[in-house]
């Protein structure tokens, strides 16, 4: 899994609207709280896209972009993103490329962990937090982020 100075790698992925999304244009407006998940539609996942979707106005005013990723392709997260009123990009990483390239896949590469990166406008990783079963610490470090701002 990716530590804190390491350089995040790019990736280009496609989101809930089929729109094409690297991670050099993301940081080209700011730093990205990237946040991996398992599933759409799951208790635990949906509570921590709500929660994100409940910060997102406080951390886009402070130039924070949120972005989550799953393994799910676009479809699903559309019909995910409009259930719950997501103002974010979900990217589809039905390969997992990029999950396994945050070293955020599952054990014996089932699933995909919960984790979340701050990315800085340099490209490396400045705070990370892997807390699979709770939602809390995600937030904190996303509130962490906008106080600091």
């Amino acid at each position: 899994m990716l530590k804190v100075g390491e350089v995040a790698p790019e990736f280009e992925l496609s989101d809930q609207d089929g729109n094409q999304v690297s991670l050099t244009n993301l940081l080209a407006d700011g730093p990205v709280v990237l946040y991996f998940y398992p599933i759409d539609f799951s208790p635990v996942c949906t509570a921590q896209a709500c929660a994100m979707r409940d910060n997102y106005d406080s951390a886009t005013v402070n130039g924070v972009q949120i972005v989550g990723v799953s393994p799910q392709g676009s479809d699903s997260h559309a019909r995910f993103a409009s259930a719950h009123n997501l103002p974010f990009p979900l990217l589809a990483d039905s390969k997992k490329t990029v999950v396994k390239a945050y070293g955020v896949d599952g054990m014996f590469g089932m699933g995909t962990r919960r984790a979340t990166f701050l990315i800085g406008q340099d490209g490396t990783v400045q705070n990370r937090v892997v807390s699979d079963l709770m939602v809390g610490p995600h937030t904190d470090l996303l509130n962490e982020v906008v106080a600091n701002r």
